[in-house]
């Protein structure tokens, strides 16, 4: 089978998300539409957290690839909040690219604070500060799965399942006891869908110069149509 360029992949999960965001805007959650919409959707977040690990890997400046992430985590806050709650001005919650913000600092933490009780203290407190953030620490804890077990797919898999398992498991958890069906959650398991996605990845970064803007520049763009389109239908 045909390998996959990181630009290619990267286009995937965009796909991805757009048909996600779609349903989460116009589609009844719990209608077979949404559901596989859903389960589509959950692509995006883990390939993203990989790609983050990889960039990591790559930077000449991490400084520069920490600014540029939080720097688009602000100027998504708008689009998101629009989109989430149809208010452009409230201050929750916060959108992935500030979770993937926070992941990167997870994924620096990791690597560079030798000892380990301040190390995971560190990891802990960034957790935390996730909670606001869309998709919370399971972004924080996939890409710190795929960043300390880079280099073994196989490894990668195995940490990256065991906190999929669990996200599954406590969300569908919390959906119950809050009365939801108990298939509510069960989309939640697409993430493994980026798993065989991932598993043909070249190792080549492919598309042109600017190619590692389009996430950033589609994300607050789409959401903002998006959250207009609600606010005027």
């Amino acid at each position: 089978m045909k390998k996959l360029s990181a630009n290619t992949i990267k286009w995937i999960a965009i796909a991805a998300m757009l048909i996600d965001h779609v349903a989460w805007g116009f589609v009844p959650t719990y209608s077979a539409a949404g559901q596989l919409m859903h389960i589509i959707g959950r692509i995006t977040a883990p390939t993203m957290c990989f790609f983050l690990a990889e960039g990591y890997a790559h930077t000449h400046n991490f400084q520069k690839y920490a600014f540029r992430l939080g720097l688009f985590a602000l100027i998504s806050h708008i689009p998101f909040v629009l989109f989430e709650t149809g208010k452009p001005l409230s201050f929750f919650p916060f959108s992935v690219i500030y979770t993937l913000f926070l992941s990167l600092l997870a994924i620096r933490a990791s690597d560079k604070i030798e000892n380990p009780f301040l190390r995971t203290l560190a990891v802990i407190a960034l957790c935390v500060l996730s909670l606001p953030g869309d998709w919370m620490f399971f972004d924080i804890l996939f890409t710190l799965a795929f960043w300390q077990n880079r280099g073994n797919f196989r490894l990668q898999i195995q940490s990256f399942s065991i906190m999929s398992i669990t996200m599954v498991l406590l969300s569908t958890f919390s959906s119950v006891t809050m009365g939801r069906p108990l298939y509510s959650e069960l989309f939640q398991a697409g993430v493994f869908l980026c798993l065989p996605i991932l598993s043909r990845y070249s190792g080549e970064r492919g598309g042109g110069r600017y190619s590692k803007w389009t996430f950033y520049i589609f994300y607050p763009a789409h959401l903002l149509v998006l959250g207009l389109t609600k606010l005027f239908i």
